[in-house]
């Protein structure tokens, strides 16, 4: 069994959550996104980011807007709308539920139970 594979699959489960999150509080600059992912241990690519946004974009999660800069290109910088705020907070109730339920599954047995298998 390839290990690697296993942590890259359950990464992209929880990728899309992550970076509403961070969108949720603010508009958020792709940039800004990975370097926040990266400082929390979830090392995200711009490769990865920019589909992931796109595809957001596109089923009505996410609005953009654009800001002129001074050291180069405008920026775009992107927002959830109604929908997404919606869509976010459903998906923050499964989280909420499956890391409960991998908390309790996870947790070391008390060594006073024993487990008639």
């Amino acid at each position: 069994m390839n290990i690697e594979n296993t942590q890259s699959q359950m990464r992209k489960g929880i990728l899309e959550f992550c970076i509403l999150s961070i969108i949720r509080r603010g508009e958020s600059y792709p940039s800004d996104i990975v370097e926040e992912t990266r400082t929390a241990g979830l090392h995200l690519l711009e490769g990865t980011l920019y589909p992931l946004l796109t595809r957001l974009k596109t089923s009505g999660m996410l609005t953009y807007r654009w800001v002129e800069s001074n050291s180069g290109p405008p920026r775009k910088y992107f927002a959830l709308t109604k929908e997404g705020e919606s869509f976010y907070k459903e998906l923050e109730t499964t989280w909420l539920e499956l890391s409960n339920a991998v908390s309790i599954l996870t947790k070391p047995a008390d060594p006073g139970i024993s487990k008639n298998i």
